[in-house]
């Protein structure tokens, strides 16, 4: 069973960086295609970047293009998302999510086709 576990959350000015990991534990990362979403108070959730089991194919919310980036490292088990120039609007609960695909090449758009969450990370962002 995949266990999954988020760091990097935090505080961090506006116009800033912070990067969120996304570990693994219990079967490889390999396996799945990621993703990450996030919930700010009152709105819906929704995918912010995925990317797919093989790292070949991506895919951002329009808000964060330019500005965040999602990588996977298998060796290390976690899935990385940079974010940079980070704005109000970007503060939020952060969650990661692996659904498996065989088509290595796949992205999962849908929330229903990913398997297991973590429990997210606080994202809060100060002008």
């Amino acid at each position: 069973q995949v266990h999954l576990v988020e760091s990097g959350g935090g505080t961090a000015q506006a116009g800033g960086s912070m990067r969120l990991s996304c570990a693994t534990s219990g079967r490889i990362m390999s396996n799945y295609a990621v993703g990450w979403f996030r919930q700010a108070p009152g709105k819906e959730r929704d995918l912010v970047a995925a990317i797919s089991r093989n790292a070949d194919n991506r895919y951002y919310i329009s808000s964060v293009k330019g500005r965040f980036t999602i990588s996977r490292s298998d060796a290390e088990n976690t899935v990385y998302l940079q974010m940079n120039n980070l704005k109000s609007e970007d503060a939020a609960v952060y969650s990661c999510a692996v659904g498996f695909t065989f088509n290595g090449g796949l992205i999962l758009r849908d929330a229903s086709q990913y398997t297991t969450w973590g429990q997210g990370t606080q994202v809060t962002v100060s002008s």
